[in-house]
């Protein structure tokens, strides 16, 4: 209630209703005076603050605090002296990532580091330039350079003569003879054509292909058989597109695109919520009392109690980092901890069953959630790499 004059006429200024009180019963404005002096302006703006900040403040207390207690309050209709779950999941979230970016810069990232994370999707993006540049150099022909440049993985295997007399006759006889050997063997398994391995580069500083139309045009060249599928003709549009974004800077491509995917992490929770909810669903499906809804409100809490919980062990984390102090890492370990317990002790109370089912539930349940989770980044990568 603001502390503005109401006014004498008891006709609402909103909806013109007949008012019996200081609130519209239709739309619920306040029955005051429209003018205000500057002084009720910060006066009121200064109870709207304290006013958020108290129920801010009481509902994080019982949020850390109580495992499970206020979804509890929730589900029961006890909402008015709390923040409601969703508006305090965007602020949570939102100051949590907003921490998140600015404590972790993702746009340095080493070939090393792209390599690591990259190794088990199959994609090859080159050797750093200073190892290139290097081997390279102690190149004395264009014969050596070729032998370089495929041993790094650059350019596919081909042969190579030398056109000189130090090339002996025994050595082509002998390819020539491995080469007959290799159709013979092929011809005798049915001409059965052998799985390919693409060295597949997002940029290449010496593209075989300037252009799509002329990849495709290439490729309508070809036999039927031969023909790239539909995955590899994807990736090599892209390839093309990339090679004429960035003209082969494979460094500035990649820090591009870890930008970007970092920056759909925020979706990506938002997206797993309802499909961890969907299984909640799936485990308690016998206790009919808890609708879809209401394991989605459950887990919006634990959601922003673990906005919380991360925030508290990154700064710590820092902390550890700038002072080195030891000791640090054990608060670390216990705010994790404490994560794990809250989360199990959560449903416990929620849910209102026992240590045993509710222990096995929580196994489960965190099992498919972390290849649900290892799903979802794989598929947001993807969708980051051909959208950027």
């Amino acid at each position: 209630m603001s502390h503005s004059k109401e006014r004498h006429e008891k006709i609402c200024l909103n909806c013109n209703a007949e008012l019996y009180g200081r609130y519209c019963h239709v739309c619920g404005q306040e029955n005051i005076e429209p003018k205000e002096t500057v002084w009720s302006l910060i006066s009121h703006f200064f109870y709207d603050i304290t006013h958020y900040d108290g129920k801010f403040f009481s509902t994080t207390k019982f949020l850390i605090t109580r495992p499970g207690f206020l979804p509890n309050e929730y589900i029961e209709g006890r909402r008015a002296r709390y923040l409601h779950p969703i508006r305090l999941y965007v602020f949570s979230s939102a100051l949590f990532f907003l921490c998140f970016y600015s404590m972790f810069h993702f746009n340095h990232l080493g070939s090393e580091d792209e390599k690591d994370i990259l190794k088990d999707t199959g994609i090859s993006i080159g050797m750093p330039d200073s190892i290139t540049t290097k081997a390279l150099a102690n190149a004395k022909d264009s014969h050596d350079s070729a032998v370089i440049k495929q041993a790094l993985g650059i350019v596919p295997y081909r042969y190579h003569a030398k056109k000189d007399s130090t090339v002996k006759a025994g050595s082509i006889q002998k390819a020539d003879s491995v080469q007959k050997t290799d159709t013979a063997q092929a011809a005798n398994t049915g001409k059965k054509k052998k799985k390919r391995r693409y060295n597949f580069n997002m940029t290449d500083p010496d593209p075989k292909y300037r252009s799509i139309a002329q990849y495709d045009s290439a490729q309508k060249a070809l036999p039927a058989g031969e023909r790239d599928n539909w995955i590899e003709r994807l990736a090599m549009h892209r390839q093309i597109e990339l090679n004429d974004r960035y003209h082969g800077d494979q460094k500035t491509m990649w820090n591009d695109l870890f930008t970007k995917f970092t920056h759909t992490f925020p979706y990506l929770l938002f997206i797993s919520l309802p499909l961890y909810a969907f299984y909640l669903k799936l485990l308690y499906w016998r206790r009919k009392q808890f609708l879809y809804v209401t394991h989605g409100i459950f887990l919006i809490y634990l959601y922003i109690f673990t906005f919380i919980d991360l925030l508290v062990y990154f700064g710590l984390q820092k902390i550890h980092e700038s002072m080195d102090w030891d000791w640090v890492g054990w608060i670390e370990a216990a705010v994790l901890l404490y994560g794990v317990y809250y989360a199990y002790k959560a449903m416990r109370k929620f849910y209102g069953q026992g240590r045993g089912k509710t222990i096995l539930k929580f196994f489960i349940l965190n099992c498919v959630a972390f290849w649900s989770i290892i799903f979802l980044f794989t598929a947001f990568f993807l969708f980051a790499m051909f959208k950027f």
